[in-house]
């Protein structure tokens, strides 16, 4: 290993440590490259030149340190993400969550909310939205601020359609929105029942139990150790025979929790616990 790589290890290690002990937020088993690289973006966007003293400004700066958190923490979504998915979810989910008097949801690292919002509109129209609790959760305060106002750039909205239409949708997307100068904004209804929190996938506990938990393209992001926590953490969270939903590149099939879920849907990672 080169000096300078060595070096930019430690300072990686010390940055990740500074930020667990002053602010709560543990990226200590993120998956190192693409956390290196987040990092190096906000050394040079704060007009830096070594990540120590990206450590140090985050240390004293906590407006510094929102903008790191919203580096770090991965935000590229958008409505309806993987038609096919929402397709699956249509077929093999709904039918499940029928079986209920009341659902329970969890969206974990919702970021900025499409995919609370393609959810509703899914449950909408199964005729489950009334009775279904979905609680959406991300470690950033400043995406779920985003969500709860479920306002998105109406620039968007032909991208959004598209993907509604390929997976299932049964009316015209325009209706569950009202276009004005600053975006679309998405009808209330929709998360009338929804519960928008700050939650920490890493270090916070179970807090209720799920029907269904929706975490899709997070995980990739972690290391192997975290995944597993993260795994016992969402086994501990679903009621039996829940549904485990994760992204297309993610999986529970080499798990420790592997043998308490059977797999539901192969291709669209969808994962029912059984024991």
């Amino acid at each position: 290993m080169s000096e300078g790589r060595d070096v930019e290890e430690i300072e990686v290690a010390l940055l990740l440590e500074a930020i667990y002990r002053r602010y709560g937020f543990d990226f200590r088993e993120y998956a190192p490259a693409s956390l290196k690289r987040r990092v190096w973006r906000r050394v040079h966007a704060e007009g830096l030149e070594t990540i120590s003293n990206l450590q140090a400004r985050v240390l004293h700066d906590p407006a510094c340190m929102e903008q790191l958190l919203l580096d770090l923490s991965i935000n590229v979504t958008t409505m309806f993400r993987d038609p096919s998915f929402y397709t699956a979810f249509r077929e093999r989910v709904v039918p499940l969550l029928r079986t209920y008097p009341f659902v329970r949801i969890w969206v974990a690292g919702c970021s900025t909310g499409e995919e609370v919002y393609s959810l509703a509109i899914v449950l909408d129209e199964a005729g489950l939205l009334e009775r279904t609790r979905v609680y959406a959760t991300d470690i950033n305060e400043a995406v779920l601020g985003q969500a709860r106002r479920g306002v998105f750039p109406l620039e968007k909205m032909q991208e959004f359609t598209k993907n509604y239409v390929q997976a299932g949708g049964m009316r015209a997307f325009s209706e569950y929105y009202l276009a004005d100068y600053d975006g679309a904004v998405f009808d209330r209804r929709l998360t009338e029942n929804a519960v928008f929190a700050q939650h920490n996938l890493v270090s916070d506990r179970a807090f209720n139990e799920f029907h269904a938990i929706v975490c899709r393209n997070v995980m990739i992001y972690f290391d192997r150790q975290l995944q597993e926590r993260v795994f016992r953490l969402f086994h501990e969270s679903l009621a039996r025979f829940g549904v485990l939903a994760l992204g297309h590149k993610e999986t529970i099939r080499f798990s420790a929790f592997a043998d308490r879920f059977e797999e539901l849907d192969g291709s669209e990672k969808l994962w029912k616990k059984t024991s």
